[in-house]
């Protein structure tokens, strides 16, 4: 195994993230947010649109997995 997550991984994992960021802004405060609470979802919303751009890149190559060397 390559140690790259599959299709299935992937989407579990964007799903998790993506219940925890709602979590996240359904616990913002509506008044005084403090800038590390942003950056948490910030940092979010990244990892979800990377780990979406790394399963894009799956389905394109029509692999399960990415092999390398």
């Amino acid at each position: 195994m390559s140690g790259m997550p599959t299709r299935e991984e992937l989407k579990q994992e964007i799903a998790a993230l993506e219940e925890e960021l709602r979590e996240r802004k359904v616990a913002l405060p509506i008044h005084s947010v403090r800038p590390a609470q942003f950056e948490a979802i910030e940092e979010l919303e990244e990892r979800i649109r990377a780990k979406r751009e790394v399963l894009k890149n799956l389905k394109d190559h029509g692999n399960d997995d990415i092999k390398f060397g």
